[in-house]
């Protein structure tokens, strides 16, 4: 797999983390410039839009910078709005990570509970936990509102916990999320065994609204929603400065500008891989971290119906995060880390399968047909606990200039809901209305030490993870 200049070196750290489109092609190269990742979802997915690079300057009500989840569901709502809109895309529609995840649809962060939220961002941490609370709700109404093929099955997220004491862990989150209305329940060690259809966990919770998709085709999907909305898009086409001039936004391209009133940006953990001074106080306070995702050989409908048989997306309280959740082909789609992964993850293969047949022996021998990754964007709060995720940061950039990194491996359910509020913000609704808690860039000490020495946190996870069983 190629990758932007830095993309390329090999660490893995925390990893985080359908039934329409059946068939199954080559991992497509869209430009010579780049290849898409090996991946399950590149070689099912349907194909994306074909677009055109920026060639001269236009103009915009709003640009948004990144085709992502969150830029394209940004460029839906505004075209829903009758708002002009101009997308800017480094490489194609969910080529970065909005393509490259798990697919599961999350609808709480990784590391904080809803008061955790209020005690840093008061009120406006209530209404971000409203907009968390529904985002994966929201997913899988937009979803169905476009008839996006996207592999949706909304068959609930579980969280086991991995060690006794982790279930007050359980309880606590149950306790919070039912508290501002969320559809939890409790699930005792029996009730995890029979959902997940495994003795290893000792209970946890489950949200009825979460599950997964496959994420390369939500975003092929948005953007053809987008487009027909009237949107406009340009692929291939990296942003290399943006500055607010003359009470207008100003975005450069090699070949063209864009020129427009407000500006949205959503490049996340891949905000400086293509140009290092496109926005630096915005790219500094993120540490992209290399996740590793992978697909099994179809296993059969025999095996198949005794493993999460009623195809819950799940994630456990591991530290090092124990993931997996069904594809439309009946795959298991799982991930893993390790510190010297090994050229495209080859010394992954072995230890996750040895995982697998440990939670569900019924599998047998587990092989991979696909491995791959792409990074994430950590925001760690406490560099002297790498092991608890941080918040997500969302940030007013200048006049109508709006933006958030930080998704911690949690953004597939909560970039599409920012999209829909972003874009409400680039239209002069409220900030005091919307489930936007903002907050000052800030860089992230020593970034560039942190990102090199990532991977070898694990080690450190593991015996934290051991200690508790």
């Amino acid at each position: 797999m190629s990758l932007p200049q830095g993309a390329q070196q090999a660490w893995a750290g925390m990893i985080l983390p359908g039934r329409s489109a059946q068939r199954e092609t080559d991992p497509m190269t869209a430009s010579p410039s780049f290849v898409w990742p090996p991946s399950l979802w590149a070689a099912t997915a349907q194909p994306g839009p074909v677009l055109a690079t920026l060639e001269g300057d236009i103009s915009a009500d709003v640009v948004v910078i990144g085709a992502g989840f969150t830029g394209l569901s940004t460029a839906i709502h505004l075209r829903e709005m009758g708002h002009e809109v101009a997308v800017l895309e480094a490489a194609e529609p969910g080529w970065g990570a909005s393509g490259r995840n798990n697919g599961q649809v999350i609808p709480t962060l990784a590391g904080h509970d809803p008061s955790a939220m209020v005690k840093r961002h008061g009120e406006a941490g209530e209404r971000f936990n409203a907009v968390l609370r529904d985002s994966a709700q929201y997913l899988f109404d937009l979803v169905r509102k476009y008839d996006i093929p996207a592999e949706a099955e909304q068959a609930g997220w579980v969280q086991p916990v991995h060690s006794p004491g982790r279930f007050k862990l359980a309880e606590k989150r149950v306790k919070e999320w039912s508290a501002i209305g969320a559809p939890v329940e409790l699930l005792d060690r029996a009730a995890t065994t029979a959902m997940l259809g495994s003795e290893a966990w000792f209970g946890g919770f489950w949200n009825r609204t979460g599950g997964h998709i496959n994420p390369l085709a939500l975003a092929r999907g948005l953007a053809e929603v987008a487009l027909k909305l009237g949107a406009t898009i340009h692929a291939r086409s990296p942003a290399t400065a943006m500055a607010h001039q003359n009470g207008r936004w100003v975005v450069n391209t090699a070949k063209g500008s864009v020129t427009a009133r407000a500006l949205v940006l959503a490049t996340n953990a891949y905000t400086d891989e293509f140009e290092s001074g496109l926005a630096p106080e915005v790219a500094g306070e993120v540490i992209p971290v290399l996740s590793w995702q992978m697909a099994t050989t179809p296993i059969s409908d025999n095996i198949a119906k005794t493993i999460i048989p009623g195809r819950q997306a799940m994630s456990d309280t591991h530290r090092e995060l124990y993931f997996a959740r069904w594809d439309a082909r009946d795959r298991l789609v799982t991930g893993g880390a390790a510190v010297f992964p090994g050229s495209g993850g080859a010394n992954l293969r072995p230890p996750i399968a040895e995982r697998l047949k440990r939670l569900w022996p019924q599998l047998g021998e587990v092989t991979f047909d696909y491995v791959w990754s792409g990074y994430i964007g950590m925001t760690p709060d406490d560099l002297l606990k790498p092991q608890v995720p941080g918040y997500p940061r969302i940030h007013r950039l200048g006049p109508e200039g709006y933006g958030w990194t930080g998704c911690n491996g949690r953004a597939v359910a909560l970039s599409i809901s920012l999209g829909r509020e972003l874009a409400k913000a680039t239209q002069g609704t409220a900030i005091e209305t919307l489930g936007l808690p903002l907050s000052e860039p800030k860089a992230q000490p020593f970034r560039s030490i942190v990102r090199k020495i990532a991977p070898f946190a694990l080690p450190l996870y593991r015996r934290l993870d051991a200690a508790e069983i």
